[in-house]
């Protein structure tokens, strides 16, 4: 086939669907089409993993991971619940959130060491814990506690590794796995995000988010081991940054799972018909599996570091 054909013909689907965009549309970003999203719930249900990349601060996110929550229950499958919201430290009280109808809020926030570790508006990401309050489903906190990524970030990672912290949360000899194409993307987002710091800076930066996706990915891999039968699939609600191109942490997932995993990546963006092309560059090259349009957040659109 002549090579102009072929590049034209790969760019008309996407060219046909951007004048098509609108909210709440799931685009499958191998063609750039949207599809409907009961017969995609009916995908996702098979997965082992599905990856919300939400836009932080925006509940049209959250009502999209409600809306596939209630999917796969509904499609008979038991999700279990991963928040990035939520550290290590603040497991147990998950555990005893979902458990004691009567623990207050305010205890609840204060056990799970919320302001030293996310902060800002719990409200934002209530309706996520009472889903699965309410329907006795599992929660996971994803994170490593902040402090041991800020020693990271502000030591680097060798002598962050000597502190008691990394022993006491098991992460003093956990490989943390270089992958070129990762570190590429990551340090381009840096100085796009964070100009004018040294180069030094960056490096820490750098190796503060391998060891919080490397963390992460532990996590979710050590739960997938643990998982009763019948249970799943495993629905990780973190920042879009952490799902790019599979190369954060579904990527390390699987690594560390060492077996067949079945995982789908879904991004979501809020949609401004302003800022069409951003939806374009997030197809080619396809960020994730899918691409979820909502509408923007109250926030306005937020600035993407890609």
């Amino acid at each position: 086939m002549n090579t102009l054909i072929a590049v034209v013909l790969a760019v008309v689907p996407l060219a046909a669907a951007s004048a098509k965009f609108a909210e709440w549309q799931v685009l499958e970003t191998r063609t750039g089409l949207p599809l409907a999203f009961e017969d995609l719930a009916s995908q996702w249900a098979t997965e082992d993993v599905i990856y919300l990349g939400e836009e932080h601060h925006n509940r049209h996110h959250v009502e999209a991971a409600l809306k596939t929550m209630r999917a796969l229950i509904a499609r008979n499958r038991r999700p279990v619940l991963g928040l990035e919201m939520f550290s290590w430290d603040g497991q147990a009280a998950l555990d005893h959130y979902l458990t004691n109808p009567e623990m207050a809020t305010d205890a609840f926030l204060e056990e799970a060491h919320w302001k030293q570790n996310w902060g800002g508006a719990y409200e934002e990401y209530e309706p996520l814990i009472a889903f699965a309050r309410d329907h006795r489903l599992s929660l996971i906190a994803l994170n490593p506690p902040r402090p041991l990524v800020r020693e990271v970030a502000r030591d680097g990672i060798d002598k962050a590794r000597t502190k008691p912290e990394m022993g006491q949360w098991a992460m003093r000899d956990e490989p943390l796995v270089e992958d070129p194409e990762y570190r590429d993307r990551i340090l381009k987002q840096l100085h796009s995000c964070h100009d004018g710091l040294t180069n030094a800076a960056y490096e820490r930066m750098y190796e503060a988010s391998v060891f919080r996706d490397e963390s992460m990915a532990k996590t979710i891999a050590d739960r997938l081991r643990r998982l009763p039968e019948g249970a799943g699939p495993i629905v990780s609600y973190i920042g879009g940054g952490h799902i790019q191109y599979r190369l954060p942490i579904p990527n390390r997932v699987s690594r560390r799972y060492g077996m067949p995993l079945r995982q789908t990546t879904i991004y979501l963006a809020a949609f401004d018909p302003d800022r069409v092309q951003e939806i374009q560059e997030l197809l080619q090259p396809p960020i994730a599996d899918y691409v979820w349009l909502t509408p923007l957040g109250q926030h306005g659109p937020s600035r993407r570091c890609l």
